[in-house]
């Protein structure tokens, strides 16, 4: 048999996939990506998180001079939406930064295959058309958007969309209608919002961001109430017919009832992400996916198939780049006979609102669950930065074992929840208790200072509140 072509071979180039690859290139493997979409980064770069981080940026300036917050801090201005424009910066930001995983890649020297992979035998899979043998083969395609029965989404028209078609309107909408009441949905509908559209939320539970901190989620609501997104909660969508330009959704209580119908300009699905493993004849390399159509895997990201490796969204866990990109790393330095490890105890989660919502650990429900436990709050109305920044709204909420202190878990509604996470983060990975956070200085003044005064709540020690 001819010798392998590759030592590693990874199928997908999103945050999971490029970062396995350059990462094995760098530990001396010969390595090659393959990715059919013709920029490389996958759904996050493309479609996913970076385009709607611009989006949701750019929008974020357009409301404070719109709603009056610049005017209050002595600015008058009088915005003009240039949406094209907004739209342009948007693909700026994608086109540099996908241009630059191609960069990484030449100076890495990993070699792009072009197409799309589908096994052909357990070290084998064939490209557009190519065979290819490979000593390792890392799958990392990603997940895609779970469609939603009786709501057929067509980007092109603009009507029905999801949230890659979201990105695309040419126009801001009279009335956007948002399916489902998670990240992405609430990411989305902010933007559109904020443009001018009148957004209605329609969520099948009886609360936004589901598996979030229960304080974090009735807080939440309450902010984007305020803000003037309307939700319809514990109600279900069972129909969408689109009329001339318009969509008329049929909605149902979630415990049954009475039928009542709305209209929107737009409809957004987005009622979560599925595993992409359709198209890859897992069957022939005798691989086999789980109920929920994804790839099981051992903590090294094994398959049960030897020299098959697995990462990111299609395997269980959390549909999150960082934590594609953490495996990504792990996977190539195991493939590599190092030791590649993710505490998948300590991923942190954002919502990319304003104020952002972020997230790491157990919620103070699952914490419970599992022993008697110590809670500190503190309110960003008491932070002196939120203070001079205008940003009241939120808090910071610190969750520890109430014998050890080891903190459990952290949530923050703030401005910069998304950059504060980190330090709860990077405290929860080494065991840190509710003291060393409380004992440990910070800067003054920051936003991060909330979380050290929460801390210090835990203790039994605060001093603003």
């Amino acid at each position: 048999m001819a010798d392998y072509d590759y030592d590693v071979l990874v199928i997908g180039a999103g945050p999971g996939g490029y970062v396995a690859a350059i990462r094995a290139a760098q530990l001396g493997l010969k390595t090659a990506c393959v990715e059919g979409r013709e920029t490389l980064g996958g759904t996050c770069l493309n479609v996913g998180c970076i385009p709607s981080k611009a989006m949701l940026h750019a929008s974020e300036y357009f409301d404070a001079a719109a709603n009056g917050a610049m005017a209050k801090m002595g600015i008058d201005v009088t915005p003009k939406l240039n949406l094209p424009a907004m739209h342009g910066q948007r693909l700026d930001a994608v086109k540099g930064l996908t241009g630059g995983i191609e960069f990484l890649f030449k100076k890495n020297k990993v070699d792009w295959l072009k197409g799309y992979a589908q096994f052909t035998g357990k070290d084998s899979v064939e490209v557009a058309g190519k065979s290819y043998r490979a000593k390792n083969i890392v799958i990392a395609t990603g997940s895609s958007v779970t469609p939603l029965p009786g709501v057929e989404v067509d980007n092109d028209k603009q009507i029905i969309v999801d949230s890659t078609g979201a990105l695309e309107l040419a126009k801001v909408p009279g009335h956007m209608v948002v399916i489902g009441g998670g990240v992405i949905g609430l990411e989305l509908g902010s933007v559109w919002r904020r443009l001018g559209a009148k957004v209605t939320c329609v969520e099948y539970l009886d609360q936004i961001l589901p598996g979030m901190d229960a304080d974090v989620r009735k807080d939440a609501n309450r902010i984007f109430k305020k803000q003037g997104i309307e939700f319809k909660l514990k109600t279900k969508v069972t129909q969408a017919e689109v009329k001339g330009k318009k969509a008329i959704l049929t909605l149902e209580p979630a415990a049954g009832g009475e039928a009542e119908t709305l209209e929107a300009d737009v409809v957004l699905v987005s009622i979560g992400r599925r595993p992409n493993t359709e198209g890859l004849a897992l069957d022939k390399a005798g691989l086999a996916v789980n109920a929920r159509g994804q790839i099981e895997t051992d903590h090294d990201f094994s398959t049960q198939v030897p020299g098959i490796w697995a990462i990111g969204d299609v395997i269980p866990g959390p549909m999150l780049a960082h934590k594609a990109e953490d495996e990504g790393i792990a996977v190539a330095e195991n493939i590599a006979g190092l030791t590649g490890i993710v505490n998948h105890d300590v991923i942190p989660s954002v919502v990319y609102t304003l104020p952002e919502i972020a997230g790491v650990g157990l919620t103070e429900e699952q914490a419970k669950e599992r022993g008697e436990i110590k809670v500190g709050k503190f309110p960003m109305a008491g932070n002196s930065r939120a203070k001079t920044n205008h940003e009241p709204d939120g808090f910071v909420k610190v969750i520890a074992d109430a014998n050890s202190d080891r903190v459990l878990g952290v949530w923050i509604i703030a401005s910069v929840a998304g950059t504060m996470i980190a330090q709860a983060a990077q405290a929860m990975e080494f065991g840190a208790t509710s003291e060393d956070i409380a004992y440990t200085c910070h800067a003054h003044p920051t936003h991060s200072e909330a979380v050290k005064e929460a801390a210090m709540a835990v203790t039994g020690k605060p001093i603003h509140i």
